[in-house]
């Protein structure tokens, strides 16, 4: 390193990577985007497969329930570090290495968010409004986009709150062991890989991007227990009751 604290300075806040010269402020920047990235589509493409799974799964006959529900225990039965270390390093290295993880990540892990589509929508089918949304004449998928989606918004919310965080740590351990995002692209999981090398000689190409891990996962696990109890009323009833008898207390 170049200068103290890693060639920290005006120009590079936060130093330059041994060898390189490359500034870690911009990488750790853009290896922020990188992962947040991947992780969302990640989310987005679980969301999707569950939701359609969860809920053909509940509406079909007990036939298409019972083959949609083994194929959903198959995938939840899948160990995803595994499955993903294998699959994308059989992938050409020619594939956008990004949208290749977000897409693994996303196919293999899927399962427990159709389970609990599933276990939801078959609550919400034996409701009055449904029967009466059945009895006025409407199509199975017109009951499901106009009724029972809606009652299921929030459980699936709530999920996919919490499947960010998760998504985050995988990509940055698939970067870690090398089957995740190449360089020259910036990740944190990558940035860590080197900086096993040099982290006697510069902590801070270590810390950075292992505090930025934590820091962001913590903070989006906070926001998904967050949103679990915005969206939970029997959750938000509790708060506001130990709210109130905490302030009774203090008068």
């Amino acid at each position: 390193p170049i200068g103290p604290f890693g060639g920290a300075s005006a120009e590079h806040w936060l130093g330059v990577e041994p060898q390189t010269g490359r500034d870690l402020f911009a990488r750790l920047v853009y290896g922020a985007r990188v992962s947040l990235g991947v992780a969302l589509a990640a989310t987005v493409v679980q969301v999707a497969i569950g939701v359609v799974v969860g809920v053909a799964a509940a509406l079909g006959s007990r036939w298409v329930d019972q083959v949609l529900s083994r194929f959903t225990d198959v995938i939840v039965a899948m160990p995803l570090m595994i499955m993903a270390l294998a699959l994308l390093a059989i992938v050409p290295s020619s594939f956008p290495r990004p949208v290749l993880v977000a897409l693994v990540i996303g196919l293999i892990a899927w399962g427990n968010i159709a389970k609990i589509v599933r276990a939801q929508t078959l609550t919400l089918k034996g409701l009055d409004y449904v029967a009466a949304a059945r009895l006025s004449g409407w199509g199975t998928w017109r009951i499901a986009r106009r009724e029972l989606l809606p009652g299921i918004a929030a459980p699936v919310i709530t999920y996919a709150a919490l499947l960010v965080p998760a998504n985050i740590t995988v990509e940055a351990a698939l970067s870690f062991l090398g089957v995740g995002v190449k360089p020259p692209t910036p990740s944190w999981g990558q940035m860590l890989t080197a900086a096993d090398v040099w982290y006697q000689a510069a902590p801070q190409y270590l810390l950075l991007p292992a505090g930025a891990l934590f820091v962001t996962v913590l903070a989006l696990t906070v926001l998904g227990d967050g949103v679990r109890t915005a969206l939970d009323p029997r959750a938000a009833s509790r708060l506001r009751i130990g709210t109130g008898r905490k302030r009774e207390a203090k008068a």
